[in-house]
């Protein structure tokens, strides 16, 4: 049977170095969310159980597993929710505006902004959810669906995480969408020292930088294509990023 070493490829040592700077159940966390997601969000803790030995060849406890999901939201859900219920901004989780539009910082991982926007391609929409160091205006991660819901909005922010690892004392920056005001995000961003910060009520300006990447990322792509299906899209998209990332020449105003 595989240890949870080899499941997250990573070594003893490394494992150790963050181990003390994160949430002691936050790796483990990943790998029941991709069984869940698997899943389509149905499984409970005791399918969790069998997904990680038949995956992975892991062996965890079934109470763990059901403290973890507990701990970060992971509920299955066996009826349609209605529109209402799933997307409904918890009003207790609205955190303030710690940015307050002060967008330049001194150092990578300080402060991160992030939303998502919705893409218009022959007569059909999809969205991105997209994180950006405000230091050097880069793209740490980001996710196309299909679907605006939380998890668009949680596989982002895990997969910078794990890019950018040490993110202990950073501020994150989002509107107060109700992906954002989830308790999963929010147990995400606690889990690993990230501070919360929000923009006030249909106010956009306290995020323009990640409004004006937005805007240059659909003229540059959506615009100047004739797009038929997703999948282009997510392939033109990758291929901007990496231009944007790596050459583009940004203004730290503007983008």
């Amino acid at each position: 049977m595989k240890d949870l070493f080899d499941v997250l490829d990573i070594s003893k040592s490394n494992y150790y170095k963050y181990y003390k700077q994160i949430d002691q159940d936050y790796n483990e966390y990943i790998l029941i969310k991709e069984i869940f997601d698997e899943s389509k969000g149905t499984y409970g803790y005791r399918r969790i159980e069998k997904g990680l030995l038949q995956k992975w060849g892991l062996i965890m406890n079934h109470k763990k597993i059901q403290r973890i999901m507990k701990k970060y939201y992971l509920r299955p859900q066996y009826t349609k929710r209605t529109k209402n219920s799933a997307y409904k901004r918890i009003e207790e989780n609205v955190k303030p505006n710690i940015v307050n539009r002060n967008f330049n910082t001194d150092a990578p991982n300080k402060i991160w902004t992030t939303d998502i926007t919705y893409l218009i391609y022959n007569n059909k929409k999809a969205y991105l959810s997209t994180i950006l160091d405000l230091y050097d205006r880069k793209i740490v991660a980001y996710k196309i669906s299909s679907r605006n819901d939380l998890g668009i909005v949680i596989d982002t922010l895990n997969e910078a995480i794990e890019k950018r690892k040490d993110v202990k004392g950073l501020i994150i920056h989002s509107d107060q969408g109700f992906q954002y005001t989830s308790f999963q995000y929010k147990k995400i961003c606690e889990s690993n020292g990230i501070t919360i910060s929000m923009s006030r009520k249909g106010t956009p300006i306290d995020d323009s930088p990640m409004e004006s990447f937005h805007g240059i990322l659909k003229k540059e792509t959506l615009y100047n294509n004739n797009i038929t299906n997703l999948e282009e899209y997510i392939a033109i998209v990758k291929d901007w990023l990496l231009f944007y990332n790596t050459i583009r020449i940004k203004n730290r105003d503007y983008n």
